[in-house]
């Protein structure tokens, strides 16, 4: 049987320091803020970036959602069935898309409890914190 001394990568590799492994972990903290207020409205964070971008932009397409997002197109795809499916969004042709006044009404409530979302990530990041998220979100983007 080997040794772990026989595996020099899984011996020399320390996964602490992976910046995926960073990067995910972050994401699910937040996530996991941004869940807890939006749990009432039966809105995934995702679904609800999906539902700001459609409701700020003028008639995006998927395309357009799908590089704004970052996002898959799978993954744009599953949200705005979920979007369409509930009448927050609708498809104006083929490809451009709209807020409904269902949508916009979601958002009105929604926005309120999202902003306290916002407010706790803050307060746990501070500002220093938050400047050097947004340069990280630029370099990578």
């Amino acid at each position: 049987m080997k040794t772990i001394n026989e595996f020099p990568n899984i011996q020399s590799c320390n996964p602490r320091s992976c910046i995926s492994m960073k990067m995910m972990k972050c994401n699910r903290i937040v996530s996991n803020v941004f869940r807890k207020y939006l749990k009432p409205f039966g809105i995934t964070n995702s679904q609800l970036s999906t539902l700001f971008v459609i409701t700020k932009a003028n008639n995006p397409t998927q395309k357009l959602l799908s590089q704004m997002l970052y996002m898959d197109k799978s993954s744009v795809n599953r949200n705005l069935k979920r979007l369409i499916d509930n009448g927050y969004v609708a498809k104006l042709n083929i490809h451009d898309l709209q807020t409904t006044i269902k949508g916009k009404e979601l958002l009105e409530q929604v926005i309120p409890h999202w902003e306290k979302a916002m407010k706790d990530i803050r307060e746990e990041l501070e500002d220093e914190g938050e400047l050097a998220l947004n340069m990280v979100l630029q370099k990578l983007t």
